[in-house]
C-alpha cells in the first residue's frame, strides 16, 4: 500500500470495492491496516458493535451482570450508566489490596471486577504502587466480603475495610474461607 499526498493509491475497499481516496478513506488508517471506505466501516461498526461493551478496551460478554452496550474507562464509568444492574448484580469479586505504603494493613473489598477497582484505587496513590494480592471469585460480593469482614475482625484490628494483617495471613485465612465455601 502507497499513500502519495494525501490520496490512498493501489487499495480498493475490501468491503464494497471502491477505489480509496482522501474523500471516503483516512490517511491514519494506512498505520492500522483499514482497507475500507468510510462509509463502509460505519455500517460495519452499526451492525457489529450496536450490542457490544467494552471496558477499558476489553469485551464484555452479554451475560456480565453489569452488560451495557458501549465504551467505558471502567466498569465503575459503565456501573454509572447501568446503575439498576449494578445495584442488583450480585457476582463479583472480593479482593485483598495491599500497599507499600501502609506495610501492616490490607484491604479486603469487593468488586464487579478487582483489577477494574484496582485501576481506582491507583489514582488516589502519588506512587501508583497499590498490589492486588489475591482476588476470588464469588456468586454474592456483599455476602462474601461481610462474612470475610466478620472473619478477619475476630483476631485482627479494622478500621473500615483495612486490617491490621500480614497479606499472606490475610490471603491464607481467605483462600480457607473460599475454598470451604465454594
Amino acid at each position: 500500500m502507497e499513500v502519495v499526498g494525501q490520496k490512498h493509491t493501489e487499495e480498493n475497499c475490501r468491503m464494497c470495492g471502491i477505489s480509496l481516496t482522501d474523500k471516503n478513506w483516512k490517511i491514519s488508517w494506512k498505520n492500522l491496516n483499514r482497507t475500507q471506505c468510510k462509509s463502509c466501516n460505519k455500517e460495519h461498526d452499526d451492525r457489529s458493535n450496536g450490542n457490544r461493551m467494552w471496558v477499558d478496551g476489553n469485551y464484555i460478554p452479554k451475560g456480565h451482570p453489569l452488560h451495557k452496550p458501549g465504551r467505558y474507562k471502567s466498569f465503575g464509568d459503565a456501573a454509572f450508566e447501568s446503575l439498576d444492574n449494578y445495584k442488583i448484580a450480585k457476582q463479583g469479586q472480593v479482593y485483598i489490596l495491599y500497599s507499600p505504603a501502609y506495610p501492616s494493613w490490607i484491604k479486603v473489598g469487593m468488586a464487579v471486577d478487582a483489577e477494574d477497582r484496582l485501576k481506582q484505587f491507583q489514582t488516589g496513590s502519588p506512587y501508583r504502587d497499590y498490589i492486588l494480592i489475591k482476588a476470588y471469585d464469588t456468586d454474592d460480593r456483599r455476602k462474601a466480603e461481610g462474612e470475610v469482614h466478620k472473619l478477619l475482625e475476630k483476631t485482627h484490628a479494622r478500621k473500615n475495610e483495612w486490617f491490621v494483617i500480614a497479606a499472606p495471613v490475610a490471603k491464607e485465612i481467605l483462600d480457607g474461607y473460599f475454598d470451604e465455601n465454594s
